[in-house]
């Protein structure tokens, strides 16, 4: 088989994979309403996206590395996002430093 075939295939899948995740990104950046996804779900793709991570560059450079960066960074950011609109918004609240109806910052006298 002709070796620019797997790396063409590879491409065009790494494309793909990398815009059907984009919609996602592009939501929860805009609405920053995260609360339909799993706080467990967040945390184990990162933690499995770390670990394989070690596998994944232990292979030589070529698309599976550039899929794999996008997958480590777009989870890390749905991790960042999660924590700081829908976690500590909730902690906020629940130590008293924010009304119940603000949930942008300390409140001010």
């Amino acid at each position: 088989m002709n070796p620019t075939i797997p790396v063409l295939a590879g491409v065009v899948s790494t494309v793909i994979f990398a815009c059907s995740a984009m919609p996602m990104l592009a939501k929860a950046a805009r609405t920053k309403d995260l609360s339909s996804y799993s706080f467990g779900n967040i945390v184990l793709s990162n933690l499995g996206n770390v670990i394989h991570s070690v596998y994944i560059f232990h292979l030589p450079p070529g698309p599976v590395w550039v899929l794999h960066t996008f997958y480590l960074l777009s989870t890390a950011l749905m991790l960042v996002w999660y924590l700081r609109y829908t976690e500590l918004p909730v902690l906020r609240r629940r130590l008293g430093l924010v009304r119940s109806t603000d949930a942008t910052g300390p409140v001010r006298s």
